[in-house]
């Protein structure tokens, strides 16, 4: 692995997206959106995905310095079109909206359409737990997930993110796909060289592989759970709901009408559906934060299977990356990122990313 430097690597994803045509402040959200998902421990959606977002601004399919506006509202909703800006600049645009009518009513719900990719949903349902509220993120994708019984793909990877404020500096955070893992980590295997584990994705034939490169080019994800007699339908359920709250309730493309995404730049706009809620759980019964931390507790406090792997809360993974993250200063990367990186940095001749000596 290489470590560049956490100051170093939003330097540089901030100057490809603004050589690319993005104004200051919109290159600005996008790349720290990445960067934050690297620092975390999910390098499927932080650099690994630069490249896309400049392609789709060169192609003219990402209107970058274009306004979101809002379509129809009343005290606790709207519905926006993001008018094809970049996933991070609409996804702060409607957060922000869904805190404001929570603070007010005690929800606020957000759907929106026209987006374009908005990274880590994680990230956003996190905006809304820092303010005291619990946080809810849902995005539709290109077609990934191939439903239960289908050769093909039809729903996209569909993340779900729920975030909430605990007491005595708790935070429970999860942030998961409905397919067994997001395309960034077959991306990731074949980056690395490595096989995939059984269970991620399907070949052509409808069977599972474990050929990254097979399975990233025929691009169907098998549900969470995976097959039928391990209650993938389950996955599959839960992408086809966040599908509902997305595309459908928004008016955005939606499932199969949903372009492909590569790094080729082609498709047209995503016209990508989000949807943003925030909750404010001092409406309901007192003392939310301090029923959340005992369970948070309980859990890692149950005795493990494995002596060497104890039981985990969600998000306590994320936030010991960060720590390690915090504690070098640097962001890690696989050999051929650092290689790719350096390509893009040529091509859009800019500087590229200084790597740094191991911590």
């Amino acid at each position: 692995m290489s470590r560049v430097a956490t100051s170093e690597a939003l330097r540089f994803m901030v100057d490809c997206l603004k050589t690319a045509g993005a104004a200051a402040r919109a290159a600005q959200q996008q790349a720290e959106l990445l960067v934050e998902a690297d620092r975390l421990g999910h390098p499927s959606h932080g650099l690994n995905r630069l490249e896309y977002y400049v392609n789709d601004i060169l192609s003219g399919d990402c209107k970058p310095n274009n306004t979101p506006k809002v379509l129809k509202e009343n005290p606790s909703t709207a519905w926006v079109d993001a008018n094809c800006v970049l996933g991070a600049t609409a996804s702060h645009f409607a957060m922000d909206i869904a805190i404001k009518k929570a603070r007010e009513t005690g929800v606020g719900w957000v759907s929106v359409k026209g987006s374009n990719h908005n990274g880590m949903a994680g990230f956003w349902a996190r905006k809304a737990a820092e303010k005291g509220f619990i946080g809810m993120a849902f995005t539709n994708t290109s077609p990934l997930l191939a439903p239960t019984r289908s050769k093909q793909a039809a729903l996209g990877t569909n993340p779900i993110s729920v975030v909430a404020p605990a007491s005595k500096s708790e935070t429970f955070y999860l942030d998961m796909a409905t397919t067994s893992v997001a395309v960034g980590k077959i991306e990731m295997q074949m980056r690395k060289g490595e096989s995939l584990p059984r269970g991620w994705a399907q070949g052509p034939d409808g069977n599972e592989t474990t050929d990254a490169e097979l399975a990233f080019e025929t691009k169907c994800l098998m549900p969470l759970g995976g097959g039928e007699q391990t209650s993938g339908y389950k996955g599959y359920g839960l992408a086809a709901v966040v599908e509902m709250f997305c595309g459908i309730l928004s008016g955005s493309n939606y499932g199969h009408h949903i372009r492909s995404w590569s790094h080729s730049g082609e498709g047209g706009p995503a016209n990508l559906g989000h949807c943003f809620v925030a909750l404010n759980p001092d409406n309901f019964a007192p003392g939310f934060g301090d029923r959340l931390t005992d369970c948070m507790h309980h859990w890692r406090g149950l005795e493990p299977t494995d002596p060497k792997l104890p039981v985990l809360a969600p998000g306590d993974k994320e936030k010991k990356a960060a720590e390690v993250t915090d504690a070098c200063g640097t962001v890690s990367y696989v050999p051929q990122q650092i290689e790719s990186s350096a390509a893009l940095a040529e091509r859009l001749k800019v500087k590229p990313m200084k790597v740094e000596k191991e911590c």
